[in-house]
């Protein structure tokens, strides 16, 4: 068992049933297969004045986690100082350091590997 998971539309409606039989939050976490922090942080986040709700819980997690994403730092123009870097026959470490060293853009030698 993971520490953290992201629950499911479905385990929500689960959890949901189980708040309404008044299980613990032990019991529930047991029961959908997830650590009882998953479900205590998951209570904590979505309960309101009625309860909690599932649908909405689901709606404002989705949007965490877009929030979460970060955009990529692969550009168009990184792409193109890189490529044009490589043609030029530096290897992706030194691609890597000019980049730090010019614009201040950390990429590791690893990701420019997975570019090529």
């Amino acid at each position: 068992m993971r520490h953290y998971d992201q629950l499911t539309l479905e385990q929500r409606y689960h959890l949901y049933a189980l708040c309404k039989m008044g299980k613990s939050e032990k019991e529930m976490a047991e029961e959908l297969g997830v650590h009882s922090s998953t479900i205590s942080r998951e209570l904590r986040r979505n309960w309101r004045k009625k309860g909690y709700r599932p649908e909405q819980a689901h709606k404002k997690a989705m949007t965490r986690r877009k929030k979460a994403r970060r955009p990529s730092k692969w550009t168009s123009l990184v792409t193109c100082f890189v490529e044009k870097m490589l043609r030029e026959d530096l290897s992706p470490e030194k691609v890597s350091g000019r980049l730090y060293k010019c614009c201040r853009l950390r990429f590791s030698p690893e990701s420019i590997y997975q570019h090529i």
